[in-house]
């Protein structure tokens, strides 16, 4: 009597290494969450006239908020309290561009000057210097850059069109923004608390403090921005006014706006002042200021970031500058702009619900009260 053979082609899973199971089962997990993270990058590219607007709004509603919550704290209606600190935003920002606008008008005659002198002496170097370019070349150089200009007069008048309709998107989008940070900063809680009824309710705790210390990181990183920034524009302005360059407002002023976009923002704007004091001064005052924007940016990458920022949103160098990039290769300036808000966001969040598990708290023993009122997220989101 034969015994019954073993069937060994019923499951061959035992015959294949472990090592390449493992990895099989990692690549196909690997390829959904690609897939995953590439469809919501494109409908965040597909939304993103809705979604900068929106986006732009919450950093908003991060600075202005404290000043709100500190007016209600005062016994002052809420509905009020936003009210006012609008006007005062709008009032200091419009101001602000008010005055750089006048100081660029009224210094545009000195840079004229001092520019055409500048070009003068280029031509003299040119001529007389070890180069020995004739005049006729130069003229002849000049020439085929007008001629250029000319013929490629019809694309100069078609980019002008495409410019004004970014410009009505551009206004859409403002409207869009203001009457989003109205709605944030009136019922910013009601709106948070909608959106929690969507996530189940064994986890609801522990999401609901996370997201809470992710704002008060992205409070912390606003401020924190807004100062570093403001050193920023304050001493390059200094430099460039002891070096005597001409619109020194209005270059302190590009300075400022492009600290908000940290590392990159701050080394362009520094670049196009040492190029208008190349070309305004000479190029002993372009080394001037290029020393003075290094120093500035020497401060405030050892000194300003790490104390201002604190611990809550400490990034490093390298995730800031991968996040600006992946940023400004999804959405331009606005997705450089927007890209380390959103990292310190998910940083702190992330940050909140590791330590929770670390530390062997199961959902259940998430008290709602230890989430933070609104006037406690900044020191939460320090103390995470």
């Amino acid at each position: 009597m034969t015994k019954p053979t073993k069937n060994r082609t019923a499951d061959v899973t035992e015959l294949v290494p472990r090592g390449l199971r493992v990895s099989g089962a990692l690549a196909w997990r690997f390829l959904v969450v690609i897939a995953g993270l590439y469809v919501i990058v494109w409908l965040a590219g597909y939304f993103s006239q809705l979604i900068i607007p929106i986006a732009i709004a919450l950093l908003l509603a991060a600075l202005m908020a404290p000043g709100v919550d500190r007016l209600v704290a005062w016994r002052v209606p809420r509905s009020l309290s936003v009210v006012l600190v609008l006007i005062a935003g709008l009032a200091v920002v419009g101001g602000l561009l008010t005055f750089v606008i006048l100081q660029f008008i009224d210094g545009l005659p000195q840079l004229k000057t001092q520019v055409t002198s500048s070009l003068e002496q280029i031509r003299d170097w040119l001529i007389h210097g070890p180069l020995h370019i004739r005049d006729e070349q130069i003229t002849t150089f000049l020439n085929n850059i007008v001629d250029s200009i000319k013929e490629n007069q019809d694309a100069i008048t078609s980019g002008a069109i495409t410019t004004a309709a970014t410009i009505g998107e551009v206004l859409t989008g403002l409207l869009l923004t203001l009457f989003t940070l109205i709605f944030f900063l009136y019922d910013g809680r009601g709106i948070w608390g909608f959106v929690m009824k969507g996530v189940p309710a064994r986890v609801r705790d522990r999401v609901d403090l996370a997201g809470r210390r992710g704002f008060g990181a992205l409070v912390s990183f606003v401020r924190a921005t807004a100062g570093v920034a403001l050193v920023d524009a304050v001493g390059i302005g200094i430099g460039l006014w002891i070096v005597g360059v001409p619109l020194v407002i209005p270059l302190a002023a590009l300075v400022f706006l492009g600290a908000f976009i940290p590392i990159v923002g701050a080394v362009i704007a520094g670049t196009v002042a040492v190029l208008v004091a190349l070309v305004a001064k000479s190029f002993v005052a372009a080394l001037i200021v290029l020393a003075v924007v290094v120093a500035v940016m020497q401060l405030e990458g050892h000194v300003l970031q790490p104390l201002l920022l604190g611990r809550a949103v400490r990034l490093h160098p390298l995730a800031v500058v991968l996040a600006i990039a992946a940023g400004l290769i999804a959405s331009g300036i606005a997705g450089a702009l927007l890209a380390v808000p959103l990292l310190a966001v998910l940083s702190a969040g992330v940050r909140s619900l590791v330590s929770e598990e670390e530390a062997g708290i199961e959902p259940e023993e998430v008290e709602p009260s230890v989430a933070p009122e609104a006037g406690e997220i900044g020191e939460s989101a320090e103390r995470t």
